[in-house]
């Protein structure tokens, strides 16, 4: 709570000066950081050559636990968080209601951030080519690390955040990315490490693609 105290004093006192200084520094820095972890996870998996025994343990324990119960949940936020729904609607509608509000620079911005971070995964995907687990319960592409289910959400998150200035939106946000994490491991769509990295990757993105956008949303906002 201190972190999100701090950042939401910082967005809403940025000035022009301020906002020069964030765009060239600190949103690179750190989201280039948090990629570049991303990155180095995928390595490590992919070195290992085999799958790392902690996903094999998760996977296994909701493999056990599966029931209609959970798979209804899992199964709506399967189509919520990807597919022309999370790729297209939820993008393009979140840009539109920017635009009704007048923020056209927030409209831009949530849209970049959301096609540079499904950019990203797919690369990492086609990189890495790790093996999806046997256990999936729904169709997927070839790829399993990172999640992009998994980064959508927290782009979406980090996004909103950044954009609304509301305390609540961290908490939602936050939620939103861990049911999502919890859903595509239960649902077997990826291992743990392959949600890991897509909320890193989510994280880190959205905080990227801010860096040039910081000046003119805080413009819009102030």
């Amino acid at each position: 709570m201190r972190f999100a105290r701090y950042f939401n004093r910082v967005n809403k006192q940025l000035s022009h000066a301020d906002a020069r200084r964030v765009t060239s520094h600190w949103p690179l820095i750190s989201g280039v950081g948090v990629v570049g972890l991303a990155v180095l996870l995928g390595v490590l998996i992919a070195t290992r050559n085999s799958t790392v025994s902690l996903d094999e343990l998760v996977l296994n324990d909701f493999v056990n636990i599966r029931s209609n119960f959970f798979t209804l949940p899992a199964l709506a936020m399967n189509f919520i968080g990807g597919g022309w729904f999370g790729v297209l609607v939820v993008p393009l509608g979140g840009a539109l209601a920017f635009l009704i509000a007048k923020r056209r620079w927030a409209a831009l911005y949530f849209i970049a951030a959301s096609a540079a971070s499904a950019g990203v995964v797919q690369l990492l995907k086609v990189t890495f080519g790790r093996a999806r687990p046997t256990e999936i319960l729904v169709t997927a592409d070839l790829g399993s690390f990172p999640s992009g289910h998994v980064a959508n959400a927290a782009t979406l998150a980090v996004v909103l955040i950044i954009l609304l200035q509301r305390r609540w939106v961290w908490f939602v946000g936050i939620i939103y990315t861990i049911l999502m994490i919890l859903s595509r491991t239960y649902l077997g769509a990826h291992w743990l490490s392959d949600t890991i990295g897509g909320a890193l990757i989510g994280v880190g993105v959205a905080v990227i693609v801010w860096a040039p956008f910081a000046r003119k949303l805080s413009a819009e906002t102030g």
